[in-house]
């Protein structure tokens, strides 16, 4: 069973930086995409930034030049790096990656899947 571990958010004043590690267990054939996503109090869950493991990155418009994230393939580990803090980086920081793991229908045959896995959530405040 795969599962996502996040550690490493808290309190910090504005202008300030933190780091978000994730980290992932368990058995699967490759993980795909990873990212962090984050969610306010009483808005929708949105992508902050994802990482592909051609080592290509993606970040949201509120975050480009403050955010940086990346992987650690041979640890199986995800970061994210916060930098210039802003009370409106509020939120629950969540960990995703897509992951491909293999199955066996009843039958005895093979087969593959490949699904989006989620951390349980770090909260991250901003606040002087």
């Amino acid at each position: 069973q795969v599962r996502l571990v996040e550690s490493g958010g808290g309190l910090v004043q504005p202008g300030r930086s933190l780091r978000l590690s994730c980290v992932v267990s368990g058995s699967w054939l490759t993980v795909n995409k990873m990212g962090w996503y984050r969610q306010a109090p009483g808005k929708e869950r949105e992508l902050v930034a994802t990482a592909i493991s051609d080592g290509n990155a993606d970040y949201a418009d509120s975050v480009k030049g403050r955010f940086t994230i990346s992987r650690d393939n041979a640890r199986n580990m995800v970061f994210l790096q916060m930098s210039s803090l802003k009370p409106e980086d509020t939120a629950v920081y969540f960990c995703n990656a897509e992951i491909r793991t293999s199955h066996t229908y009843s039958s005895g045959r093979p087969y593959i899947k490949t699904d989006d896995y989620w951390g349980q959530g770090t909260q991250v405040t901003v606040s002087s």
